[in-house]
């Protein structure tokens, strides 16, 4: 599928903000460790980032239409190097608390982001319907496959503390550097997307969510539960677990969040290979309720070779429903409400996310067994069946046959 120059541009800003977000997501449970920071703090501020990222989310939706998508774009990302920059000064919790909510970390290996309904209100309008989930899985195979490199680059300060003599604290203040000035680069791609990325004129003026304010708020509850089950297991708390649990160095926790990041990517060209046979609704929940069931075994095996590779096969199949899961939203709403529609849900993912990591490092702090994975599974399987129940039979415009409905329910 040849890609149009501003679907190469977001491709490209996708894969250098997941790289970044792909070594801070490993690196943030050590680094506030270090700092003296306990499992219930850096919760707290894994928590904090979800809420800042939540309202600038819901921002961005509602204003970029009208204030300009690049325009809102290029903000976010100088946003992004003040907050690296910001985050590499700051060692005390108050101040990286207020850095969290104002500035744009990440604890996920996902792309949970200001930048998300923008991107995504662009990229339907650079092909067809029938080919717009498979832009949606390369867009999210390049997150992924960059994300899994950036999570192995988290082993960087190990490595140079070891050998250069380097202070370790200092060695990770330097990849908050770096993330700043990855920010930068995404700067100068945004401001290079054309006049095409914009809205029509009559887009620009429409309400948000008119008509399809109905199906937007009932999938804005589903995702909820799905993002809140994805709080207690978000990368920093898992390579919390991990460090606590079975006494992984962060270098061995980079190396296993690299291997989980890779599996995950090429799971995204598989999801919409089975999109096409089966449709949007049905890959997203026939493929995540079985890595629900291993999410749930990671948490039971009694060493940590078996748990990870209970955890590599879960990632093999939990984030298929990612690509489909956009693509379908995308398809159901009028296209000048994709930027609203994108917005909504994103919020609703956020805030829904943003107090379980506290909660899974109160949990960790008290006890090492694996009771947010085990949470976390049950709610995401629960999530699944609601979401067949409900939106089974709500299908895109590519999916009708002759004579079936229209899209929204």
């Amino acid at each position: 599928m040849k890609l149009t120059r501003d679907a190469t541009l977001l491709l490209l800003t996708r894969s250098v903000r997941s790289f970044s977000d792909g070594f801070v997501s490993v690196l943030l449970a050590g680094y506030l460790t270090q700092l003296g920071f306990s499992s219930a703090r850096v919760g707290a501020v894994a928590t904090a980032t979800l809420l800042g990222t939540a309202l600038a989310t819901l921002l961005a939706g509602a204003l970029a239409d009208r204030a300009g998508r690049r325009r809102t774009l290029t903000l976010g990302a100088l946003l992004a190097c003040a907050t690296g920059a910001a985050f590499a000064a700051s060692s005390d919790f108050v101040p990286i608390m207020v850095i969290a909510v104002a500035g744009t970390l990440n604890p996920s290996a996902g792309d949970v982001s200001v930048f998300l309904p923008v991107e995504q209100a662009i990229l339907p309008q650079t092909v067809d319907g029938s080919r717009r989930t498979r832009l949606f899985a390369r867009y999210n195979l390049a997150g992924a496959l960059a994300a899994a490199a950036g999570a192995l680059f988290a082993g960087a300060p190990t490595l140079v503390a070891r050998h250069s003599g380097w202070d370790g604290l200092d060695a990770m203040r330097a990849m908050f550097v770096l993330y700043a000035l990855l920010a930068l680069v995404n700067v100068v791609a945004y401001r290079a997307l054309s006049r095409a990325a914009e809205p029509a004129g009559e887009q620009r003026r429409a309400a948000p969510l008119q008509r399809s304010r109905g199906t937007v708020l009932r999938l804005s509850g589903l995702f909820a539960i799905d993002a809140f089950a994805g709080g207690f297991i978000v990368q920093s708390m898992l390579a919390l677990w991990l460090f606590r649990r079975y006494g992984l160095s962060l270098d061995q926790a980079a190396l296993i969040f690299f291997a989980a990041g890779i599996c995950t990517a090429f799971s995204f060209l598989v999801a919409a290979r089975i999109a096409d046979r089966i449709g949007l609704i049905k890959t997203m929940v026939f493929t995540h309720l079985p890595s629900n069931v291993l999410l749930v075994l990671v948490a039971l095996m009694p060493n940590a070779g078996l748990a990870i590779a209970m955890l590599l096969a879960r990632q093999s199949l939990s984030q298929m429903d990612v690509p489909t899961r956009q693509s379908y939203t995308m398809a159901v709403v009028d296209p000048e409400e994709r930027a609203a529609a994108a917005s909504v849900t994103g919020v609703a993912r956020s805030v829904s996310s943003a107090g379980s990591p506290f909660l899974a490092g109160a949990l960790l702090g008290a006890t090492t067994f694996g009771w947010p994975l085990i949470i976390a599974g049950s709610l995401k399987a629960a999530y699944d069946l609601l979401l067949l129940r409900q939106f089974g039979a709500v299908k895109p415009a590519e999916e009708l046959v002759p004579g079936e409905g229209g899209t929204r329910s």
